[in-house]
């Protein structure tokens, strides 16, 4: 192994320890009031959902399955994605979202697609991941 030793590897994992948190802080400080809210109260992608099952909405759904679309943020077992930006176009609508891992902060756009079924599909920009939403019952 060439390049910086056990001791600059560990003082790497420091300082990105140091510098994650507060990218996010700075982050967070900067969009704190201009993004929040970028979706209207009755806007079509808001509610409950699980991921890629459809939902029973009786309480039997699997935990890891639930997700949750506010006005400002997702919430799913994995974190918390805050809406930065949203675009809507007809029955599709692209966001800029930033998220909380416990790997640190991650910026990302994510496309949500309203589909005839009741279901949305979800797919990153990358393509990485695809999801299909399936809306709980009220």
């Amino acid at each position: 192994m060439t390049g910086l030793g056990t001791r600059g590897v560990r003082d790497g994992v420091f300082v990105m320890r140091l510098i994650y948190p507060l990218i996010g802080c700075v982050t967070l400080v900067l969009t704190t009031g201009a993004g929040a809210g970028t979706l209207s109260d009755d806007f079509w992608l808001l509610g409950d959902f699980t991921q890629n099952v459809p939902c029973k909405g009786d309480g039997s759904d699997p935990v890891e399955a639930k997700v949750k679309i506010s006005t400002d943020q997702i919430d799913s077992k994995v974190g918390v994605c805050k809406f930065l930006d949203a675009k809507a176009d007809g029955k599709r609508v692209n966001t800029h979202v930033e998220c909380q891992f416990p790997a640190g902060p991650l910026m990302g756009d994510i496309t949500f697609t309203q589909k005839p079924n009741n279901t949305i599909d979800f797919v990153d920009r990358d393509k990485t991941y695809t999801a299909t939403l399936y809306r709980c019952p009220r």
